[in-house]
C-alpha cells in the first residue's frame, strides 16, 4: 500500500513539473512576441514622377507583426537630401503638385503594434518634372503687393498663380492716379522689388505680372497699393498743386497733377485756359478722392476754339479746400496749334 502511495505521488510531481514547464514556454513565446515592430526592408514608391500625377507607397517589410501603418511624404531637393514634411501628404497616395517640381520625393512609413512604432523612409524617387502643357500661361490669382507705400520704403511683388507651366516672368511697375484714371510704366521699375520715391508721392502703385512659356504670353495685374504718403506729414494751411504733365490728344488737353491738403477732406480744383488777347476761360473740377495727404489727378477738357490754333497757350490750375483756402497757382505755358 505505501508502495502504491508513493507511486502516485511521483506521478503527479511529474505532471506539475511538466505543466509548469509547459506554462513557462507558452510565456516565454509571449514575451518574444511584446515588442515593437522592426523594419526589415524599406518603404517603396511607385508612379510617375510628373507633376500631377500621383505617387504610392508600399509599406516594406516588418517584423513583430504592426497592426497599422501612418504615411508622411517629404519633398528633398535633387539629390534627396534636405527634406521637409508636405502639409497634405499623410495618406498611403499623394498626387504631386507645381511645388514639387525639380525635387525628388521621399515617404516616411511608420509601423505601430501594442508595443511601440518604428518609422523608415524609402529611397529618393527622381526628380519631379514638370506638367507639359500645350496652352499659353493664364493667371489663376492675381499678383499681390507687400510693404509699406510710403516714401522711402521697399515694396515686393508676389507673381501670383498661373496655369500652363510658365518658364519665365517679367515684371512692370506703375504708377496710378489716386482714382485709377490712369496708370503709367515706371521707367526701369521692372523688378520683384521696388523702392517708393518722391516722385510716387501721392499715386497709387501697382505692379504688371508677364508669363512666358513656349506657347506664349499672358499678363495679369496687382490691384493697385494705397496712396503713397510723405515722410512728412504737409504742414497746416492752404493746400498745394504742382502740375506733374501735360500732354495734348488732339486738341484735348490731358493735365496730370498733385495736390497735397492737410484737411483730408476733396478738393475742388480751378483750371484757368488763358492766351494773349483773348478772354480767359476757367473750369472747375472735383477731386473725387480726398489727398490722403496728397494725391496725383488726370483731368482733362476741350479748350475753347478761341484757344486754338498757333499761338502760346497757359494752362493755370488751383487747389480749394472746405474752408476756401486756395492754393498759389501752378502753370504750364505751350506754343501750340
Amino acid at each position: 500500500m505505501m508502495r502504491g502511495t508513493t507511486v502516485i505521488r511521483r506521478q503527479v510531481i511529474a505532471l506539475l513539473v511538466g505543466l509548469a514547464a509547459g506554462l513557462a514556454l507558452v510565456g516565454a513565446s509571449e514575451a518574444a512576441t511584446q515588442l515593437a515592430p522592426v523594419n526589415t526592408a524599406p518603404p517603396t514608391i511607385d508612379g510617375t514622377t510628373t507633376v500631377g500625377r500621383t505617387l504610392t507607397a508600399s509599406n516594406g517589410t516588418w517584423s513583430n507583426s504592426p497592426t497599422s501603418y501612418a504615411y508622411q511624404w517629404l519633398r528633398c531637393n535633387g539629390s534627396g537630401v534636405s527634406c521637409v514634411a508636405v502639409s497634405n501628404g499623410t495618406q498611403q497616395s499623394y498626387t504631386l503638385v507645381g511645388a514639387d517640381a525639380g525635387h525628388s520625393m521621399r515617404v516616411r512609413v511608420t509601423a505601430s503594434n501594442a508595443d511601440g512604432s518604428a518609422s523608415a523612409q524609402s529611397d529618393p524617387t527622381a526628380r519631379v518634372a514638370p506638367v507639359s502643357s500645350n496652352a499659353a500661361p493664364k493667371n489663376t490669382a492675381a499678383p499681390t503687393i507687400s510693404g509699406t507705400p510710403k516714401v522711402g520704403q521697399e515694396l515686393s511683388v508676389d507673381r501670383g498663380s498661373w496655369s500652363g507651366n510658365p518658364t519665365s516672368y517679367g515684371y512692370q511697375w506703375q504708377r496710378c492716379d489716386v482714382d485709377v484714371a490712369l496708370c503709367s510704366n515706371v521707367a526701369g521699375a521692372t523688378g520683384t522689388t521696388y523702392g517708393v520715391r518722391i516722385a510716387d508721392l501721392g499715386f497709387r502703385l501697382r505692379v504688371l505680372v508677364t508669363a512666358r512659356n513656349a506657347k506664349g504670353t499672358a499678363t495679369a495685374s496687382s490691384a493697385p497699393t494705397a496712396v503713397v504718403t510723405p515722410t512728412t506729414p504737409p504742414p497746416n494751411g492752404r493746400p498745394t498743386v504742382t502740375i506733374v504733365s501735360v500732354r495734348f490728344l488732339g486738341a484735348t488737353v490731358y493735365a496730370r497733377f498733385r495736390a497735397c491738403d492737410d484737411s483730408n477732406k476733396n478738393l475742388t480744383i480751378i483750371e484757368t485756359d488763358s492766351r494773349p488777347g483773348k478772354l480767359s476761360y476757367t473750369r472747375r473740377f472735383a477731386a473725387l478722392v480726398p489727398p490722403q495727404p496728397c494725391g496725383v489727378y488726370t483731368r482733362h477738357w476741350l479748350p475753347a476754339a478761341r484757344f486754338r490754333g498757333p499761338g502760346r497757350f497757359t494752362i493755370t490750375i488751383r487747389a480749394r479746400d472746405k474752408s476756401g483756402l486756395t492754393s498759389l497757382p501752378a502753370r504750364r505755358s505751350f506754343s501750340h496749334g
